[in-house]
Formats: C-alpha cells, structure tokens, sequence
C-alpha cells in the first residue's frame, strides 16, 4: 500500500508594490488622524489635552495609549509628522500586523516610561516616543534579523536622524526626554520581540541560496 503526501500550498508574499501601498497608506492616515485630532483639540479650547500623561496617578495609566496622539499644538504635530511619515512607512515595509506590533509595544514602553518618572504636576502628550521608537527599531532591526537591506536601512536612517539621540538626554526644558528615552527603548525590544521567525528566514535562504544556521 503506498501513500501520497502533498505539501501544502504556499500564500504568496504581497509584491513590493503593494506592499509599499499598504504601508504608505496606513501611516498617511495615522498623520491625518493626528492632524484631525489636534484640529478638534484646538476647537475645543484643547479640552484633549486631558489625556496627556500625568505621572503616577493610577487613574493616568489609561492615558498611556491616547497621549502618543495628542499634541500640545500644530508646532508641536509638525515637528514629529514628517519623521513619524518617513519612519513609520519604513517600517510598515515589513508588515502591517508586524508594524501594528511594534508600534503598539513602544507606546506602550515609551507612556509607562513617562508614568514611572517623569517630574510630579507634568503632562505630557506627543507622538515623539513612537518616532525615537521608530527610529531605534529600524537602527537594529536588521541586526536582529540578519538581512542586509534592512541593516543597510538602518545606516541610512542613522545617517538622516541620528541627531535625534540628543532627545533622549534631560538638556532642553518643557521637553520629555523621558518619552523619548522610552520609546527608544521600546524600539529596541520591538526589533526582538518582533523578530522574522526562524522558519521565514530558512525558506528565504534555501531560495536565495544564503546559508542561515
């Protein structure tokens, strides 16, 4: 008697076309939500502005998520819209549910970070973690995952913002380094928490010809 085994059929990957269609379509509308925000903020009398972070109050915890969304007025927005643009959309490139991932687990890192310490009476609001989080995800991803271009990537975004880890230092007044700090942070672990799974980088390998142990 003989058996028949079939492999099962494989989902092909998204092309790069769509993939970059995605990606760009999930973070400009991120921005817009942003910009949408900040225009009923302002309407308000910034009544949103509530949401900010104020530093170890329980009740403040369930303003970790809605403080990365808010902002303390359209300088504030402008000043993290374009990098929060160009990041977000480079990592986007990966995956939206790996995006979503990595951008929910460095909010969350980066608004715990501000709750444990930043100075008592603050609030504070922003989308500045998500991009020094952004930016510490794609500088080690790469490294992580152990593909060429995405390390390259990330040498590339070294280059263009790698001032920005100025931010992380307590040196400017009325600016949450601590946020910044944090979010880095958050980046950092979401490049291993978020890593390619093993089995992906083998299939890639034995289709590449690229050997991985």
């Amino acid at each position: 008697m003989s058996y028949e085994f079939t492999q099962p059929a494989q989902v092909p990957e998204p092309s790069r076309r769509v993939r970059a269609k995605a990606a760009g379509t999930l973070v400009l509308g991120w921005v817009a939500l942003l910009w949408l925000l900040e225009i009923v903020d302002t309407a308000s009398g910034h009544a949103l502005d509530t949401f900010g972070i104020t530093p170890r109050h329980i009740g403040e915890l369930r303003d970790i998520v809605p403080a990365a969304f808010l902002h303390f007025g359209f300088d504030h927005l402008a000043a993290n819209s374009l990098p929060l643009l160009v990041l977000g959309f480079l990592a986007a490139l990966s995956g939206i549910r790996r995006f979503v991932g990595v951008a929910a687990l460095i909010i969350v890192t980066s608004g715990l970070g501000v709750w444990l310490t930043a100075p008592p009476y603050s609030t504070t609001a922003g989308a500045s973690g998500v991009v020094f989080g952004l930016f510490g995800y794609l500088l080690v991803r790469g490294f992580v995952d152990r593909r060429i271009s995405d390390i390259l990537i990330g040498l590339l975004v070294a280059a263009v913002y790698g001032s920005i880890l100025w931010g992380v230092l307590p040196s400017a007044t009325g600016v949450s380094w601590q946020a910044h700090f944090f979010g880095l942070l958050g980046g950092v672990l979401a490049a291993i928490v978020f890593r390619r799974p093993r089995a992906v980088e083998r299939a890639e390998g034995a289709g590449t010809g690229r050997l991985i142990p």
